[in-house]
């Protein structure tokens, strides 16, 4: 729960004028075509610091921040199960007495042998999430478990107010229908041996899930995230799909009880059948909701592909965007963003004021080979916007983790090394440098770690420091 001095902080400072606290001359400045991320002044240029649990110089932080990496893919858990790759969304799901629970997605695919115990797992896939405890007194990993297993493609998720985290599946696959179509086909080979649907959500207890099951009400497409707003139970969800990918408020019977059932609604934004492409910033749209009637409807009648749920959407009047990535929600706000959009096809970020019912583009990036591709975000407990690349064009650079401040700059906090050429549990480093997306940040209650993992090959880093002298 967000406490009411910081509300006021976010509702004033972040979102005040549109976002971050600006005046009328500016707002999340359009980065300069090519131009290269800046250091902040207080902190000066990044630098290569060695990792304090291999010695390898993974990250380039600024002066005086530290890190450790934990749970490396290959490595063996506290349950005896290798930790899986592909390290995505994450969240603090409790905190208490120093001592960190994270929950973190793994986006794999398909295999017919699940992560972790095949007797507590949904399906035979190889998707699922994994729970780790976090000393940050003694600065060491105390647990670490496979918490779900058996699912597909988990890229990203939610915390919720009561301490569990909602997992999502981007793969909205039915294994009846996987003879049917083009879209089905492409997904043949990843779950020919699914024995049950995907493409849910799945509530997570950091003890782990016995008998997992995907709350169906919420809908079966491209998952991506989902933010839940505490004062009324609420979760807001993205979708990540092309050509057309739905923004949904699911809307519990029960606040607090997701699977008790609710109803599944998809934004519609006042005149604006698609946003897609090139918008001026802070130009408040209102916006509503409308129901989709089916949302176990995963594929369109007739023609079985993977858009069932948001061609409902569409076809009641709602608003359709583009590969919808991370979401979070603080106070009244809600950030959001979108990957591919944009006039460079590079990026933006919306935020909606629950308040006004509003929604304005607060950011976008004018060139997919400097920072572009925003994807998870979250709201540091200083009251910047950390944002996670997911960079889709030439990859001259190491990927990034940026920070916007309260005066509309981008900042760069940190990146992979790009001179990192090492190995490690048995994968070469060089590509994890050169392509690997920066994913799942999250910060402890005290504000002083931030989490986050390296999504190739799939390894989660702590990182502390002096924050005080950065106005992160």
């Amino acid at each position: 729960m967000v406490d009411p001095g910081r509300r006021r902080l976010l509702r004033h400072g972040l979102v005040a004028a549109g976002g971050l606290g600006l005046g009328a001359a500016g707002l999340w400045q359009l980065l300069h075509p090519g131009a290269p991320l800046a250091a902040h002044p207080a902190s000066g240029p990044l630098r290569a610091v060695a990792d304090e649990n291999t010695g390898l110089k993974i990250l380039k932080l600024p002066a005086g921040f530290r890190y450790r990496t934990m749970a490396w893919a290959g490595e063996t858990l506290a349950d005896g199960y290798p930790a899986p790759g592909a390290a995505d969304g994450m969240g603090v799901v409790a905190d208490r007495d120093g001592i960190v629970t994270l929950i973190r997605n793994h986006e794999l695919k398909g295999t017919s042998v699940p992560i972790g115990d095949p007797e507590k797992a949904w399906d035979v896939t190889g998707g699922g999430a994994t729970t780790l405890k976090f000393d940050s007194r003694s600065e060491r990993l105390l647990d670490s478990r496979i918490s779900l297993g058996g699912t597909l493609n988990n890229c990203s998720g939610g915390v919720t107010p009561w301490g569990t985290w909602l997992s999502c599946e981007e793969a909205p696959v039915t294994p009846a229908l996987l003879h049917y179509g083009t879209e089905m086909r492409q997904w043949k080979w990843h779950v020919d041996k699914a024995r049950k649907p995907h493409g849910y959500v799945f509530e997570v207890h950091a003890e782990g899930e016995t008998r997992p099951q995907p709350i169906v009400p919420m809908g079966q497409f491209y998952h991506e995230a989902a933010a839940v707003h505490a004062a009324s139970g609420a979760v807001y969800m993205t979708e990540d799909n092309s050509p057309e990918a739905g923004f949904y408020r699911y809307v519990p019977h029960t606040p607090g009880r997701l699977r008790d059932g609710g109803r599944l609604q998809m934004m519609k934004v006042s005149g604006r059948p698609e946003l897609k492409k090139h918008l001026p910033l802070r130009r408040p749209m209102d916006f509503a909701w409308v129901d989709i009637d089916k949302p176990g409807q995963g594929h369109s009648p007739g023609t079985h592909d993977c858009s069932g749920v948001v061609r409902q959407g569409i076809a009641a009047g709602a608003t359709a965007f583009l590969s919808l990535e991370g979401c979070t929600c603080v106070g009244d706000s809600v950030y959001f963003t979108s990957k591919g959009s944009g006039r460079a096809k590079a990026g933006q970020i919306f935020h909606m004021d629950l308040e006004q019912s509003t929604l304005e583009l607060v950011f976008e990036s004018s060139d997919r080979n400097g920072f572009s591709g925003p994807d998870n975000l979250v709201v540091s407990p200083r009251g910047s916007l950390m944002v996670c690349e997911d960079r889709d064009g030439v990859m001259t650079a190491a990927q990034r983790i940026a920070w916007l401040d309260r005066a509309g700059r981008l900042f760069e906090f940190c990146q992979v090394n790009p001179r990192l050429k090492a190995r490690h549990a048995g994968f070469k480093l060089r590509d994890t440098a050169l392509s690997s997306e920066w994913s799942g940040a999250c910060f402890s209650a005290d504000g002083r770690w931030m989490f986050a993992n390296i999504y190739n090959p799939g390894v989660t880093v702590a990182i502390t420091g002096p924050w005080e002298a950065v106005p992160i």
